[in-house]
């Protein structure tokens, strides 16, 4: 029997399993091209001489460690989603905190069925056509939602471009179902940009979830390679959308997959003066969360990981973020638009509660 050497990469049979859920290459593979180079420098590239350079799996750092998945939370909340035919972002997008998260009765849903329209160069979630519209989504997300007994859900989607509202009907009655049937939890969705569509992304921000995310995901130069179906001043319209309308916003990135340290402080330079120009309850205040995450390169037709952060640079991304007055800034390695949400939405809790105090306060001065 023939072994394959260890590499610190995937083993043969996981990297199948993960290809055969990408049918045609997802817009990353750096070796793709539609006509032959005219000239190939490869040979004088020293790291190319034995094979190409770009498609090598790079061994993770000592910091990026994940928890195998088990134990009686996890077992949990395997058995409700099975049983409820619901599908998790977790799986979907193979997210290495699924274990941590799960075994602690976290758990993101993800709604609209598991195939995206899009094809991002990064993303893990199967593209393609979509299957029939499932009108009976939302009242089993309730349903599954009241049986897992959380304090705090994220729910997200995948993108639905193929319908006229872009799948903002579903999610409308997704969150109102779901607050009906658990009054006490409170409720963070992670929205796609509904094309810029400004009548659907009212829909959800009249469904009154208790934080609305749309993740940037990339700094605005790696658009066309990133998020080639999205538009970074779309997005930032979004997020200053739902603080205009007195709601809670949350953005996230991944770093490492190209973009320079200078250019996350200028997206944050961004996206605090973006989300301040609005008139709202509270005008000036600029969105309220960030997350910033090492980028994963899920398989070879995604998009290759250009460095690994070290987790000095985080913290210094985090303290930047806070500086310039987003409330809350989780930066890590590890760190997902999903990891530690329960905690995040418990911060800007007492940070808003705080804040209120304050204001009493001079009032009652």
């Amino acid at each position: 029997m023939t072994t394959v050497p260890r590499t610190g990469g995937p083993t043969p049979e996981a990297l199948a399993r993960t290809l055969a859920r990408h049918p045609r290459p997802a817009g990353g593979d750096p070796m793709r091209r539609a006509d032959r180079p005219l000239v190939s420098l490869s040979g004088m590239v020293i790291n190319n001489q034995d094979q190409p350079a770009q498609l090598a799996t790079k061994r993770k750092p000592k910091w990026l460690k994940a928890k195998v998945p088990g134990g009686p939370g996890y077992e949990k909340l395997r058995s409700i989603m099975d049983e409820h035919k619901l599908h998790t972002v977790c799986e979907e997008a193979g997210c290495p905190n699924m274990g941590e998260c799960w075994a602690r009765g976290v758990a993101t849903i993800m709604i609209l069925g598991d195939t995206c329209t899009r094809a991002c160069g990064f993303c893990n979630v199967k593209t393609g056509r979509p299957a029939e519209l499932d009108k009976d989504e939302p009242r089993r997300v309730a349903e599954s939602l009241a049986l897992m007994n959380l304090r705090h859900v994220v729910i997200t989607s995948v993108n639905r471009d193929e319908l006229k509202d872009g799948g903002a009907g579903i999610w409308a009655e997704t969150i109102v179902r779901s607050r009906e049937s658990c009054p006490d939890m409170s409720i963070e969705v992670l929205i796609p940009d509904f094309e810029g569509d400004a009548a659907a992304l009212q829909m959800v921000i009249d469904a009154k979830p208790h934080i609305i995310n749309h993740n940037i995901e990339c700094v605005k130069r790696m658009y066309p390679a990133v998020r080639p179906s999205a538009k970074f001043d779309r997005s930032l319209e979004l997020l200053r959308r739902v603080k205009e309308q007195g709601g809670v916003a949350k953005t996230g990135i991944m770093v490492g997959i190209g973009e320079k340290d200078e250019e996350v402080l200028e997206l944050m330079d961004e996206l605090v003066e973006a989300t301040s120009r609005h008139a709202g309850p509270h005008p000036g205040d600029p969105c309220d969360i960030l997350t910033i995450g090492q980028y994963l390169q899920p398989t070879r037709n995604h998009l290759p990981i250009d460095r690994w952060v070290h987790p000095e640079t985080f913290e210094m991304f985090r303290d930047e973020g806070l500086k310039r007055g987003l409330k809350v800034v989780e930066s890590g390695p590890m760190v997902r638009s999903s990891y530690h949400a329960d905690h995040q939405a418990d911060v800007l809790s007492t940070i808003e509660a705080e804040r209120k105090a304050r204001v009493g306060g001079d009032h009652s001065g």
